[in-house]
């Protein structure tokens, strides 16, 4: 073969990183090293994979359709690898998750799982919806758990698990007594939110789309906890999952609203590049969340059992 392993795992960096240098860090070589490489690998086979705009490199059409065969192969050189060093095929394994999921089931799913194989390394990047959906459809993760809609047309889909908002306050809050909110009542108050891109905004602002230019939003927050510890402190409602806030109401330090005015059900996905080679990690790391959920009729209600 003309080409090798490392100038695809040059290929592969740059397609990601969109910089030369960039690339070079992120494997640990000197510049010149991967220059060398991709211009190498272009050489013996003349052509060009990128369009080159200043020190940003854009794959161009050619480049496109090696990007998923390069991962694949490279992925698959890893599992070869390691079948011959005697260790374990499962090798890393980067999941993605939301923050809702990131923070609150994620990582105990992934404990579970590295219990029953000790030799799989795990990677979890907590982020919002898009920045996951960016990331997976870019070959950095190998797996998404996402909590938006996912209309990206690289990635496959898989619906997981049904997830609920829930409106809430502070106990001191005027409605906390009543223990539910009107329509009208929810437009009057002031609010704490997500950001934009995250999947909990988007499901809140499409249950109020009618109403948005109404809502009094005073503060807007990209952490979950952020926003408990303002609500718990009188800015005002919130509304996240009733995953993240499970604890929070059986303690006392706040108030679950009930809102039959407002639709704010949505599901937990899987998503994963619909070209990238699945590894025996993320086959087996899927299996392992589809089985503990598979009797779970909402996120909140899931029990992670301990394996010793």
């Amino acid at each position: 073969m003309k080409h090798t392993l490392r100038q695809l795992e040059v290929f592969v960096a740059i397609a990601r990183l969109e910089n030369v240098s960039r690339a070079a860090e992120d494997l640990s070589l000197s510049q010149s090293a991967a220059s060398t490489a991709l211009a190498e690998l272009e050489r013996q086979f003349d052509c060009k994979l990128f369009d080159r705009m200043g020190k940003v490199l854009k794959l161009n059409e050619l480049g496109r359709s090696l990007l998923p065969m390069a991962a694949e192969v490279l992925s698959r050189a890893t599992e070869i690898e390691c079948i011959l060093q005697g260790k374990s095929t499962f090798g890393l394994l980067k999941v993605g998750a939301t923050l809702t999921i990131g923070n609150y089931l994620a990582t105990l799913l992934i404990g579970s799982f590295m219990k029953q194989h000790q030799d799989c390394q795990v990677q979890l990047h907590v982020q919002n919806t898009n920045s996951v959906m960016q990331q997976v459809a870019q070959y950095d993760l190998d797996l998404g758990l996402i909590e938006g809609n996912c209309h990206h047309p690289d990635l496959q889909v898989e619906p997981w698990i049904e997830d609920e908002l829930t409106v809430f306050c502070s106990p001191q809050h005027a409605l906390a007594k009543q223990g539910s909110a009107s329509l009208d009542e929810l437009l009057i108050s002031s609010w704490v939110l997500r950001e934009q891109g995250s999947g909990t905004r988007e499901t809140f602002d499409h249950a109020l789309r009618h109403h948005q230019s109404r809502l009094d939003v005073r503060m807007v927050l990209e952490h979950t906890e952020a926003i408990k510890r303002a609500v718990e402190s009188g800015i005002g409602l919130a509304c996240i999952s009733r995953l993240a806030l499970k604890d929070d109401i059986a303690r006392g330090n706040l108030v679950a609203l009930a809102t039959p005015e407002l639709d704010l059900k949505r599901q937990f996905m899987f998503v994963w590049h619909k070209k990238k080679y699945q590894t025996a990690a993320v086959r087996a790391f899927l299996n392992h969340c589809r089985l503990l959920t598979r009797d779970v009729q909402r996120s909140d209600e899931i029990n992670i059992p301990y394996i010793p």
